[in-house]
């Protein structure tokens, strides 16, 4: 399943690999690789074929009663999920609203409920983990997050392991390098660039500044 998430994003354009041209996180992180796998909503083929994959691997989290997308990107995949499986969708703001009825969490949420949350991808896992807080802040015991994909960062691991949540990917970064390579996407000499950033990708980024 991994090379094929990675084959089909890397088809559409939703993952960019950028090696001499580093993109700008907004955490202000420089990186060769950017995720946007909102692109696939635009690819009826595509979409459908993530939205079965994220059916078949939610089933390693046991069985849940409601999906919740981390907004926004983990939205629409999230509902899409929800849809297959037959189960609420709700969904969590990465902060109460300053409005009407001030909710963080938008839709029906019972105390005790199983929840599988869903992201569209994981770097260091906050958004995540802030959702993951506010669901059990509501009374809610929550299964495990699943995401598109990671880049496995220690640190993403470590604070998931913190929190006592397992969380899965569809596809993670080596697995996109890897069917880079194989397709011909990137060179030789972009490998060893898509490397080192993945060993160091703080000291990595201070070359370009």
């Amino acid at each position: 399943m991994q090379s094929e998430v990675a084959r089909n994003l890397l088809q559409i354009r939703a993952v960019k690999l950028s090696p001499r041209e580093p993109f700008t996180w907004a955490s202000g992180l420089l990186s060769p690789i950017y995720c946007d796998n909102r692109v696939a909503l635009s690819h009826p083929e595509v979409r459908t074929f993530l939205k079965k994959s994220l059916a078949e691997k939610s089933a390693e989290f046991g069985a849940f009663d409601v999906v919740a997308g981390v907004a926004t990107a983990g939205i629409p995949h999230g509902a899409l999920l929800a849809d297959v499986l037959g189960l609420p969708f709700i969904y969590v703001r990465s902060g109460a609203k300053d409005h009407g009825r001030r909710n963080q969490i938008e839709g029906e949420l019972k105390a005790g409920q199983r929840v599988l949350v869903i992201e569209d991808l994981i770097s260091t896992g906050g958004s995540c983990l802030t959702a993951v807080d506010a669901l059990r802040d509501a009374g809610a015991e929550v299964v495990g997050v699943l995401a598109i994909f990671q880049y496995g960062f220690d640190k993403a691991a470590q604070a998931f392991a913190a929190k006592g949540i397992p969380f899965e990917t569809l596809t993670n970064y080596d697995a996109l390098v890897q069917e880079a390579a194989r397709s011909g996407y990137v060179s030789q000499e972009d490998l060893q660039t898509l490397s080192k950033w993945r060993e160091n990708p703080d000291g990595w980024g201070a070359l370009y500044v």
